[in-house]
């Protein structure tokens, strides 16, 4: 019998003619599916993917993301692959050396199906969905993105390595253990556990910071490749030197940022405590506000598969969402899977090192980095048993290298969603957590009960697992760098299931927030992180979710919302009794006095609050931490700043740089930064203090600039421009939106989920679901966005179909 693709079309036309003709329609012919795929789109960028069979249910996910998001893809690819250098020039050359030192070199297949037992088969029909639209693309240049016309560059094919590379994982502990361990040397173990919040602690001499390698050694490049690999890139304008992208300042300050603000809040109730008698979850992970943004929503449908939400748009599935049976969420959970090695080369031959009492050879690779403009670089990668070579000290003959779990088959982050994306209930969910390794997280899961309302006992699950990948370490505490000579090894990765987990809690409710869940007796404590989030965005969840007897998305709106400051409600009452200074000293004070602590848009007490807190921050940190020592911990925690300044005398007076700590000092510090706030405000938003609103351009906003904004004559980036738009909270609400005054961080995506019905799913994705400032889903969420509201997250065929503005049906 004949193929007739004309019936074909006619057929799939019959079939699928319930939409109104209204809507854009178009059919396409893509090489590599099996059968007929239908894409529909909602007004809000949303791809929802009907297909008949799970391979042309995740091509086509690939394709769509290729289609919305392909510089965004391309650059991906390139960090993965170690070929930026190809693209931007010699600049880059360390970062491709850094990627492809920390590539996964494992067994592929073994690595695919970590993720999902048909995983070869799905990672590789979602990269033959990218290269398909690839292919179609590269024949039409003119409608490339524009990035790829300003780079004179096409974007490249994916290969499946691609998509488990680590680059983008959230990592980088092993940089906080070579700076504690700079830090141990200038300072002593005793000032380093009074400055940093080491926790949970059973004792002030926790955690062991024995220092077993050479402290002075440690003040040297030693993580430049680790660190150039983990960078953004940075597009340098034309003209601007070669070099410039990356200052050492800019370098530490990144990530900084990254370790301060990268995080997320996610709660889940039980149907006792929700208005609709089912349970209910919320998530916002916090991330640098990008364009475009780093999650992209899409919904799969096809046997086997119906799941709705957010991931990377480089990977398949769905890694916070919901599916017919249960929703779930993640926040980050502090595992610790890196180390530093330092070991002693042998004076007769460097490329050997002393590993118990024998010298072991390297194991070295080598490579050629294509270069813009120039002749391929040759590089020489090495290792040692532990991992890769990231620096050699010839003058004192050492060897360093990163020990890094995540370089284990199944690390590739997120990847582990695919198995989450069909459970159908806590078990299996819980089941499929094994399977999450990097990043560290807190998985929530919030279960709809499988018929009718429920009643008493059939309310539906909710549980939290933490999950990642978490090294035992038997005789030291990770936290600096040890020797690499066998003295120091891990004995094996902690069960996942034996995290911390809890499932259907007494109080109706699971909140985490980057803070501390973890015992201090905890039997493996070394094999989890030391430094935690301030709980005070849990605390503050906590608080609203207990304030009322029963919760709705609206509630849970107003929850992700929220401005207030946990530390305001401490620091300002130290005002109370206070006398004394300018006037406008005692105008500030009064206004705070007076103030509900919330950080609102149109709050002027909140711009003196903001720029209060942040001298009293600075003023601490200086007298806390000597010059020297500022380099390496670049800023203290919020919990020391509450602490030493509501009880100086029994906290800051401990610390050896302090000479005097008394409450009269206290009581001084606050006022004087108080006129320092004063003078900051009238010197940038003038005397005029009525103008002195928190959220406007001049003060506290977004305007996200894309990577290329400075190729484009300022007529131009417009175009290419979001914002800006006043915002409010700062970096410890519970709307994170980071602490510089052009907010970098905080929810770009989130969602909130009654899992009663659906279609009742909120969520938001700023600015838009697609990278082409050409699409009108470029920046069509983001007014939402910034008004801290959502659009409907719709599930149902009826719905979604109501909200469809285009159809494209895929054929082979």
């Amino acid at each position: 019998m004949c193929f007739n693709p004309f019936r074909l079309i006619i057929l799939l036309f019959l079939l699928t003619n319930q939409i109104s003709c209204t809507k854009r329609s178009k059919l396409l012919q893509t090489k590599g599916l099996r059968q007929p795929v239908e894409i529909l789109r909602d007004r809000w960028g949303i791809a929802h993917i009907y297909a008949q069979n799970e391979h042309d249910l995740f091509f086509a996910q690939g394709y769509s993301a290729a289609s919305d998001r392909l510089f965004q893809l391309e650059i991906w690819r390139r960090q993965a692959t170690g070929t930026v250098a190809e693209l931007l020039g010699p600049q880059e050359l360390k970062r491709d050396i850094g990627s492809r030192l920390f590539r996964f070199r494992g067994k592929l297949d073994e690595e695919l199906k970590h993720y999902h037992p048909r995983g070869p088969q799905i990672i590789q029909a979602f990269v033959d969905g990218i290269n398909a639209y690839i292919r179609e693309i590269r024949q039409t240049p003119d409608k490339l993105p524009f990035e790829f016309t300003l780079l004179k560059a096409q974007p490249g094919y994916w290969t499946p390595e691609v998509v488990i590379s680590r680059h983008q994982g959230l990592l980088s502990n092993v940089r906080d253990e070579l700076n504690n361990g700079r830090l141990v040397h200038l300072l002593g173990a005793d000032h380093v556990r009074q400055v940093q919040w080491f926790h949970p602690a059973r004792t002030p001499a926790e955690p062991d910071l024995t220092l077993h390698v050479s402290g002075e050694e440690l003040f040297q490049p030693i993580l430049d490749l680790y660190e150039a690999f983990k960078l953004p890139v940075a597009f340098p304008a034309p003209g601007q030197k070669v070099g410039q992208q990356w200052s050492d300042e800019e370098v530490m300050n990144w990530f900084e940022a990254e370790k301060q603000y990268v995080g997320s809040n996610n709660w889940v109730i039980s149907g006792a405590r929700s208005a609709s008698g089912f349970p209910m979850l919320a998530n916002d992970p916090h991330r640098a506000q990008q364009v475009p943004s780093l999650r992209y929503w899409v919904h799969l449908n096809a046997p086997g598969w119906n799941v709705i939400g957010a991931g990377e748009p480089a990977l398949p599935g769905v890694s916070i969402g919901h599916n017919d049976d249960g929703a779930w969420g993640l926040t980050i959970f502090e595992t610790d899977n890196e180390d530093l090695y330092v070991y002693e080369a042998n004076p007769a031959d460097p490329n050997q090192y002393r590993y118990k009492g024998q010298w072991e050879l390297l194991t070295t690779l080598t490579e050629s980095i294509p270069v813009k403009d120039r002749q391929p670089e040759t590089v020489t990668l090495k290792y040692t048993r532990h991992g890769p070579v990231v620096f050699e000290d010839a003058k004192n003959r050492k060897i360093y290298a990163v020990r890094a779990g995540w370089r284990e088959a199944g690390c590739a982050p997120y990847l582990a969603s695919l198995r989450m994306n069909q459970a159908k209930n806590w078990a299996e969910f819980r089941q499929a957590c094994t399977y999450s390794r990097i990043p560290g997280e807190n998985m929530i899961w919030a279960g709809r009960p499988s018929v009718g309302r429920p009643s008493a006992g059939q309310q539906g699950e909710i549980g939290w697992q933490a999950v990642g990948i978490s090294p035992i370490r038997r005789n030291w505490t990770g936290l600096v760098p040890v020797p690499g000579d066998g003295r120091f090894e891990w004995d094996g990765y902690l069960p996942i299931q034996q995290l911390p987990h809890k499932l259907n809690p007494t109080e109706g409710y699971i909140v985490t927030a980057n803070d501390n869940q973890t015992p201090a007796d905890f039997p493996h404590r070394n094999a989890v992180g030391w430094v935690w989030s301030n709980p005070v965005r849990s605390d503050r969840i906590k608080e609203l979710l207990t304030s009322k007897p029963k919760q709705t998305l609206t509630d849970f709106k107003a929850i992700q919302a929220d401005y207030l400051s946990m530390a305001a409600r401490r620091l300002v009452p130290l005002l109370k009794s206070l006398k004394g200074g300018s006037e406008s000293v005692a105008w500030a004070r009064q206004q705070l006095l007076a103030w509900d602590c919330r950080l609102d848009p149109g709050s002027v007490p909140a711009s003196v609050y903001v720029l209060w807190e942040g001298y009293l921050r600075g003023v601490l940190y200086q007298a806390a931490l000597p010059d020297k020592a500022r380099r390496y911990l670049k800023n203290i925690p919020t919990k020391r700043m509450v602490d030493w300044l509501t009880e100086p005398e029994a906290t800051l007076a401990k610390l050896p740089t302090i000479a005097s700590a008394t409450t009269a000092d206290r009581d001084s510090l606050l006022l004087t930064c108080l006129d320092y706030a004063m003078r900051d405000l009238a010197q940038r938003l003038g005397p005029d203090r009525s103008r002195w609103q928190y959220g406007q351009s001049d003060n506290k906003h977004i305007y996200l600039e894309h990577p290329l904004s400075d190729w484009l004559e300022e007529s131009e980036q417009a175009r290419i421009n979001v914002g800006p738009a006043p915002r409010g909270g700062y970096g410890e609400t519970v709307n994170n939106t980071g602490s510089s005054l052009n907010q970098e961080h905080g929810a770009s995506f989130r969602i909130l989920v009654d899992t009663q019905d659906w279609d009742k799913t909120l969520g938001i994705n700023s600015p838009g679901q697609s990278g082409d400032p050409a699409s009108p889903h470029y920046r069509d969420l983001f007014p939402l966005w910034s008004r801290n509201e959502y659009f409907p997250v719709y599930f149902s065929t009826q719905k979604i179909k109501a909200a469809t503005e285009s159809r494209l049906i895929l054929t082979p």
